[in-house]
């Protein structure tokens, strides 16, 4: 039985870099390869609520220590922004700061915020890191 505990203690050690981590870092790649822009959304409104979580979680640490149970909450939580079935923190995105953004300057700061992407109005076109590192045929080659 004592295997088994450590077993799972290690699973469990193991749980929160790969779930806060390892696991959005990998889905952040794939979603700048892509061209949709919800995938992006979920993975930038991810880091930021997980940067926001982790400064909280700094200054209340002192509090957080007689919470024997933190870790799992925040394991949970964390579960719940990153799987992709729930999308929690494009939701969370949806439902707060953008409608605060929208409370405070109006729809048109949103629209004008999109508009400022690029010098001439237009969207940007996405760049994908495969066209950087691959060679670009020349005009004078034949194919």
């Amino acid at each position: 039985m004592s295997r088994f505990w450590t077993l799972i203690t290690h699973l469990h050690t193991l749980a929160g870099p790969v779930t806060m981590l390892l696991y959005p870092l990998y889905a952040s790649v794939v979603a700048i390869e892509t061209t949709s822009k919800l995938d992006d959304e979920q993975w930038l409104a991810y880091w930021i609520l997980y940067s926001f979580l982790t400064l909280m979680e700094m200054l209340l640490e002192p509090m957080l220590q007689w919470i024997p149970i933190w870790y799992d909450v925040k394991l949970l939580f964390v579960a719940w922004l990153v799987l992709p079935q729930f999308r929690g923190a494009a939701f969370i995105y949806d439902k707060l700061v953008r409608e605060k953004l929208i409370k405070r300057y109006g729809a048109g700061f949103l629209q004008q915020q999109e508009q400022k992407k690029s010098p001439n109005g237009k969207a940007k076109t996405k760049t994908k890191f495969v066209d950087f590192i691959t060679p670009k045929k020349s005009e004078h080659e034949v194919s």
